[in-house]
């Protein structure tokens, strides 16, 4: 083994010709025999070949193409350095890998593509061990809202377990500290991993993501990322200011009042002017029947200076004047107040004639607030079913956006669950407002010549009545569904997160079988009585309807079921819920079934709970959402609402056949 430089003469210089059994030269380099020198070559199966020299052609006509040495097994070459230099280590430069390891219980393709776990952007301090820097990214958000901040890691650079080692940051927080991906991941190398975090956005309205070394391991300091999803959480708006922005603010306001004071005088005396002949003209407008009770119209009275008369079970829904939504709520009494909303608070009130309301103030800085205003009123005005909330009347006067509606005497669903120490609902309860539920939704579906989505079906949008009669509300995001010849409506993503229909996240297209999907979180949270949403809780458990679909796969839904319910609920009936939940939470929306499809099958595990299906329960609850589906197809908008008053048992016991199907 010789060098070949007349001018430099390296000391680690090896030219080796592979299978050869001589040394061979080519211009004035020389190249070993690898056979020569058995101290470098390292295997225990090899093959050597040889080519006549003249089959060689063209340039290839080099006496070391004419030589070669077949592997058979793993085998090595090893050299030994004399002098420390420049040498690198070829099995690092790799120019593509393919090394993500989707391992079972870990995130799916479906929460990031390989192409986001295959590639990372890393600190890379091996040039200087001394390094000890972050890096971060930056980005633009609105002000005054949380934010959901998830962040993809894939260890796919590390050569050994338990060799990187880092923290996150999030808005100069420590959100991770001394993450080591290998203990995270099974031990598995390549395995993706993420971790969601809430934020809300700073002063400069800027969301910072940074990654950075951790002291654990000092040799050579490294972080990564993968991928990193921000969304936007639908929540009341968070104040963000400080008294100097304060200052600030009111330093402004004084002076464009002193500017425009007389101008603004102007306008004052002809928009009351305006204002008045428009309140005259909107006495008359009605809207399509909204009556709750279905009974004889009680006024009001007209002590109020415009002369409309009032009615909480009148024929039509009218504009209320502000001077009676004012009185109703005792001034918008803040001890009113029963709950909060991206839309504003919702307050207790109280009509002349005694008639018990809740009225939506909306927030007059809620970015989608006049949208969801204007949407829910030409939504409700056309609804008329006992599972959907009834809209009495609106007010818009002096910009304002009111809603009035019926009251719900217990509240919300979620409250009754958890967080509040309401009493525990009992399993028949449960499954009757499921049912209540789905019907309204059902209904909204396919009552009208053009289906309406919801698009945010939340346990905090189902309110139950004094009997605990579910009714689905807050229709501010509610859409039309697609045409007949179409399959899907083309709109923003909006909804609530934990309940958002995956498919609709990504591709941006809106059908029924988002409403089943977010209704198939909604069984889950019923029958495990936790947030969809728990970031308190270790990674496996923080997204419900991830967890539980786990447990359902495994056939082990007993296990996380709400401890209260713990021995009665029989297993034949559970089965009958799980398998109808885990059908509403199919990845894709052409395998979800219908809502009609759903309420017959929660129709179906009530009456299992109970015992009144004749004959083998199992064989009876087998397959039930494929078999029945064409009874659900029959029942027409008169058919719905003449069933409305009548029992669940009832209704159930028209359809089924004791002999089976």
């Amino acid at each position: 083994m010789l060098s070949f430089s007349a001018t430099f003469v390296p000391l680690d210089n090896y030219l080796i010709d592979c299978g050869a059994t001589s040394n061979t030269s080519v211009g004035n380099r020389n190249f070993a025999a690898d056979s020569l020198y058995k101290k470098i070559l390292s295997t225990q199966r090899d093959v050597l070949a040889n080519t006549p020299s003249k089959s060689i052609t063209s340039s290839a006509d080099s006496p070391l193409y004419q030589t070669a040495r077949i592997f058979t097994e793993s085998s090595k070459y090893t050299f030994s350095i004399n002098q420390k230099g420049r040498h690198s280590n070829l099995a690092t430069n790799v120019s593509s890998v393919r090394a993500v390891k989707y391992i079972d219980g870990g995130p799916t393709e479906n929460t990031a593509p390989p192409t986001v776990y295959g590639t990372l952007t890393e600190m890379n301090s091996n040039s200087d061990p001394r390094s000890n820097f972050n890096v971060t990214w930056q980005f633009d958000v609105d002000p005054g809202f949380q934010y959901l901040v998830r962040l993809h890691f894939c260890d796919i650079v590390s050569k050994n377990l338990n060799e990187l080692y880092f923290n996150a940051y999030v808005n100069s927080y420590l959100a991770a500290k001394d993450l080591d991906l290998s203990i995270l991941s099974n031990n598995v190398l390549g395995a993706p991993y993420y971790k969601d975090l809430v934020t809300a956005s700073t002063e400069s309205n800027k969301i910072r993501v940074s990654v950075g070394p951790s002291p654990v391991n000092s040799d050579y300091p490294n972080a990564i990322l993968n991928g990193l999803e921000i969304m936007k959480m639908k929540a009341a708006a968070i104040s963000t200011s400080d008294s100097n922005s304060n200052k600030k603010v009111a330093l402004i306001v004084g002076v464009v009042l002193g500017t425009v004071c007389a101008v603004a005088l102007a306008g004052f005396f002809f928009v009351f002017c305006r204002r008045r002949r428009l309140v005259r003209q909107g006495q008359s407008k009605t809207w399509i029947p909204l009556s709750i009770n279905d009974g004889t119209s009680h006024t009001m009275g007209s002590k109020y200076s415009n002369g409309t008369t009032l009615s909480a079970a009148s024929n039509f829904g009218y504009r209320i004047p502000f001077a009676a939504v004012q009185e109703a709520t005792n001034n918008f009494d803040e001890s009113w107040v029963i709950g909060i909303g991206g839309f504003g608070k919702v307050y207790k009130g109280e009509l002349n004639d005694g008639t018990k309301v809740a009225v939506k103030r909306g927030n007059p800085r809620s970015q989608q607030g006049f949208a969801e205003f204007r949407t829910e009123i030409e939504m409700l005005s056309q609804f008329r079913h006992r599972h959907l909330v009834s809209l009495i009347g609106y007010c818009d006067e002096k910009n304002e956006m009111i809603l009035i509606y019926e009251y719900m005497e217990k509240g919300t669903l979620k409250s009754h669950l958890y967080g509040s120490g309401l009493p525990s609902l009992s399993w028949k309860e449960r499954l009757e407002i499921c049912i209540g539920s789905a019907r309204g939704l059902h209904y909204l579906h396919t009552g009208y010549a053009k289906a309406v989505i919801h698009r945010d079906v939340k346990s905090a949008n189902i309110l139950l009545d004094e009997n605990l009669m579910a009714k689905v509300a807050d229709f501010g995001l509610s859409k039309t569904g697609p045409e007949i010849d179409q399959t899907h409506v083309s709109t923003a993503v909006k909804g609530s997160f934990g309940y958002l229909d995956p498919e609709y996240f990504r591709r941006q297209q809106l059908t029924e079988k988002s409403d089943v999907y977010s209704f198939g979180v909604v069984l889950y949270e019923v029958l495990c009585a936790r947030p969809v949403i728990d970031p308190t809780l270790p990674r496996e458990m923080v997204n419900l309807a991830e967890w539980a679909m786990k447990w359902q796969k495994k056939g082990q839904l007993e296990q996380i079921i709400d401890p209260t319910l713990a021995g009665k609920i029989r297993p034949d009936s559970l089965r009958k819920f799980g398998e109808t939940a885990e059908k509403c939470l199919a990845d894709f929306g052409v395998d979800r079934p219908s809502m009609g499809d759903v309420l017959w099958n929660l129709e179906y595990a009530l009456q299992l709970q109970e015992a009144v299906v004749q004959g083998d329960p199992e064989e009876n609850s087998t397959n039930m959402i494929g078999e029945l589906s064409p009874q659900i197809n029959n029942f027409n908008h008169d058919g719905v609402d003449d069933l409305s008053g009548v029992s669940m048992s009832r209704v159930f016991s028209q359809l089924v056949k004791s002999e089976g199907r």
